[in-house]
């Protein structure tokens, strides 16, 4: 799954440990969610669309291999 997550923080002028606070999570999930390392919840991904005022597939899409 591929993640514009770092664009879209940079678009709000927003840190990876505001945003984790703004959903409840640490900056290190942040920070591997933005690394590939790690695919979010539904929820997770909801909350952050919502906070960036986006759909989901804006933020998240799937790759060839998904």
């Amino acid at each position: 799954m591929k993640n514009n997550l770092r664009v879209q923080r940079a678009i709000k002028n927003i840190t990876q440990a505001e945003l984790a606070e703004m959903i409840q999570v640490s900056r290190q999930t942040i920070n591997t969610i933005e690394s590939g390392k790690y695919v979010p919840s539904t929820v997770l991904a909801l909350k952050m669309a919502k906070v960036f005022e986006v759909p989901v597939e804006t933020i998240f899409e799937l790759g060839e291999e998904d």
